[in-house]
């Protein structure tokens, strides 16, 4: 039976979605709409140019883990495409796939064109349509006596589609549509960005970074994150601070972006790292403090946080171990704004996923209105894991059209 779908957004979902679809139903005429001139711009700029398309963690329980806004919505749809099908994907499409030592993973060929490419020429393939600098104005469902959508764009053609699929992206315009519609939509906030923070402390060290440090929010217990920390011209970044974007947006949106953290360098224990510095000082009294970096941090760094102490470690008194201790594992910074995180652009909000079947991303309010990619209220950390959101839910909407 011919049908008329219609893709409304022209970026990864809405590509995924649309290609899987004209792929299990050759007979179907499908549509993607764009309103902007280019196709795929977030793809182009995705990883620096070389488009992290997905993660290497594949078990559906611990990728969902990964997702501050969708974890619980997203595990059924992950139990049926999750990062190994997007490889295996990928690769039946003559695209191979790469693993980093984070667990990220980029086409072979380090460039995001291979993947816009793929796309392009797999929408040809199947004879999907593809028209640019089409938005659409409004679109009405079906009413009685009649099964079709009806939608108009802004160059005023009036379109009829069986099904639409909607992966507009944060396109406001789009969610003010939805919610004409009957649907609520989530009150945007950023996520993953990077902390603004003015400190003497991290003056001229921007470039240096640990391995493994601890950030919370004061006030806040269940914020906090670990991981890689990097100081930057502004503040400080990295994945600890990327992580803790992501999961605190709505808290520290409604702050207006001006909290207080407190940063462990060492990744350990307060006690811990007393401990094994008294056990320091016994085996290496003479050794000056300011000169003789501990726990991995770098040297400029350290004799910051130590205070340029020039003694050796032998005369410090109780006082001032607990002073060092202290600014090792809970040096606090006040937090004066936000900056966005190189080329990503990852928002939290959108359509509230409890009207969304996610056994078949379509509207529990109305049927034939699907919904994939960002344009739901699900947001992931840095690393993959929000492309790996547009291929699944592209590819769940397209299986159920």
């Amino acid at each position: 039976m011919k049908k008329d779908i219609l893709i409304i957004g022209g970026g990864a979902a809405g590509f995924f979605a649309a290609i899987n679809c004209a792929e299990k139903n050759p007979s179907y005429n499908i549509t993607i709409l764009e309103k902007s001139p280019s196709l795929l711009s977030k793809v182009k700029v995705s990883g620096g140019g070389r488009c992290n398309v997905t993660h290497a963690c594949f078990d559906p329980r611990e990728l969902a883990a990964h997702y501050p806004r969708g974890e619980k919505q997203l595990l059924g749809p992950f139990t049926k495409f999750n990062p190994s099908d997007t490889v295996e994907w990928f690769e039946k499409r003559g695209v191979k796939l790469k693993r980093e030592s984070d667990g990220r993973m980029f086409p072979v060929t380090d460039s995001s064109q291979t993947i816009i490419n793929c796309f392009l020429n797999e929408a040809k393939r199947l004879r999907v349509t593809i028209k640019i600098q089409t938005g659409v104005e409004e679109f009405t469902p079906p009413v009685t006596g009649n099964t079709k959508w009806t939608l108009r764009t802004n160059k005023n053609e009036i379109l009829s589609a069986d099904a639409i699929v909607v992966t507009s992206g944060t396109a406001q315009q789009m969610w003010r549509s939805l919610e004409k519609t009957g649907h609520t939509i989530v009150a945007p906030v950023p996520s993953l960005f990077t902390f603004n923070i003015k400190d003497k402390r991290l003056t001229g060290l921007e470039g240096i970074s640990v391995e493994q440090a601890m950030v919370s929010i004061n006030g806040q217990k269940l914020l906090q994150s670990s991981g890689p920390l990097l100081i930057t011209h502004w503040g400080l970044s990295g994945p600890a601070i990327l992580r803790l974007s992501a999961w605190g947006a709505r808290v520290l949106a409604s702050a207006n972006h001006q909290f207080d953290i407190a940063v462990n360098w060492t990744g350990a224990d307060a006690n811990e790292i007393k401990e094994h510095l008294r056990k320091y000082i016994q085996a290496h009294p003479k050794k000056n403090v300011s000169g003789n970096p501990l726990f991995n941090i770098p040297k400029r760094l350290w004799e910051r946080l130590a205070g340029n102490v020039i003694v050796n470690y032998a005369a410090l008194s109780n006082k001032q171990i607990d002073l060092l201790v202290g600014e090792l594992t809970a040096s606090h910074f006040h937090v004066s704004g936000k900056s966005t995180y190189k080329d990503e652009f990852v928002t939290a909000g959108g359509v509230d996923l409890n009207e969304v079947d996610f056994k078949t991303m379509q509207s529990k309010k109305l049927a034939g209105l699907y919904f994939a990619g960002e344009v739901l209220d699900i947001d992931a950390i840095t690393g993959g894991f929000n492309f790996q959101a547009a291929w699944t839910t592209g590819w769940i909407a397209a299986q159920a059209i």
